[in-house]
């Protein structure tokens, strides 16, 4: 049979094996447009918004995606690698996938790429193009340290998507959440020691700051919140700290729903009238720096922060392509690699 195939048929090449990064999202452009699809698409998954079909959609549709585009486009105007021409997460993410590949170099069969799980470039368009490229199995990295539904559970859901379409599927597995692995546990506390070594002052808190889910999906049963407070737990006794010195909040809740508390941003408000004027904040759930963490913590928080009373405030880089941040991943990837490799 073989001899009847083109010569460019993924069943005539090499045996390949995939690795995609997976992360959640960024718009291509910060016009109102570019930020309506991707707003549209992130906002109209069910893993992120578990409201009836029929009560969010005359909301999202009718409302929010009149008025949040321009909004969040001007929030992403703030944070917009220019330099570049795209978004620090596409950016960054494209420096991931370099380095990975010259990490993995000494194995000539695997072949790195990312993909996102809204917008681009895209998930079925990256697992078709590792499939052509001769890939007959393909590890699945969502690049969330902790687990949530909405997160890590919506970027797997998207590729068994364009699975279950292919004809011939690959071989997959999919990486676990890596929240409490000696890697990560160790780079984050890493990051926090060379952070405030930087630092011109010495910050009377250090807040781990996690993006946020509504309540009731931890009463459902996901282990985000556990996984969360596990980590920086495991980061303190790793800088062998005192509890009160390092602090976990959630940001970015949405609607008006209850979600994970303490709220990040009526912590960073409240700080100052209780004494505590000089902080540093970190994002350990995000892998790589976005608009959450660089608009919404380093601009947003700051502006908190100070207005409050604050005379100091700091924030701590996600660990991006460090190496710190890159071998992270590599070990994510060569222990779920185990047997392939």
């Amino acid at each position: 049979m073989s001899s009847l195939l083109p010569k460019d048929h993924p069943a005539a090449l090499p045996k390949k094996v995939g690795v995609l990064l997976l992360n959640l999202g960024t718009p291509d452009a910060t016009d109102y447009w570019s930020m309506r699809r991707y707003l549209k698409e992130f906002l109209s998954d069910q893993r992120v918004i578990e409201i009836p079909k029929w009560k969010w959609w005359p909301i999202l549709n009718g409302i929010i995606l009149t008025v949040r585009p321009k909004r969040s486009g001007a929030a992403y105007d703030k944070i917009w690698d220019y330099e570049n021409g795209d978004s620090p997460l596409r950016v960054i993410s494209e420096r991931q996938v370099s380095a990975l590949r010259s990490a993995m170099s000494e194995h000539d069969q695997v072949l790195v790429d990312y993909a996102m799980r809204y917008g681009n470039p895209s998930t079925q368009s990256k697992l078709e193009a590792l499939q052509a490229q001769g890939c007959d199995k393909i590890l699945l990295v969502p690049l969330y340290p902790q687990y949530s539904a909405a997160t890590t559970a919506t970027a797997n859901d998207k590729a068994f998507d364009t699975l279950k379409k292919m004809r011939w599927q690959p071989a997959v597995r999919t990486a676990p959440a890596y929240f409490e692995t000696d890697a990560y546990v160790g780079a984050i506390a890493q990051s926090i020691e060379d952070g405030l070594a930087n630092l011109d002052f010495e910050p009377d808190l250090v807040i781990t700051s996690y993006h946020g889910v509504p309540k009731s999906y931890l009463l459902k049963g996901d282990p985000y919140h556990c996984q969360c407070i596990k980590s920086s737990r495991l980061v303190r006794e790793k800088l062998g700290w005192p509890e009160d010195k390092l602090m976990v909040t959630f940001q970015s809740r949405f609607g008006p729903e209850e979600w994970l508390q303490p709220y990040t941003d009526k912590t960073l408000a409240a700080l100052p009238g209780k004494g505590i004027k000089k902080v540093a904040i970190l994002t350990p759930g995000f892998s790589v720096d976005c608009l959450e963490t660089l608009e919404e913590i380093g601009m947003e928080g700051r502006e908190l922060f100070l207005e409050a009373g604050g005379v100091q405030f700091a924030y701590i880089p996600c660990l991006n392509d460090s190496d710190l941040g890159m071998k992270v991943i590599e070990d994510v990837v060569r222990r779920e690699l185990s047997g392939w490799i």
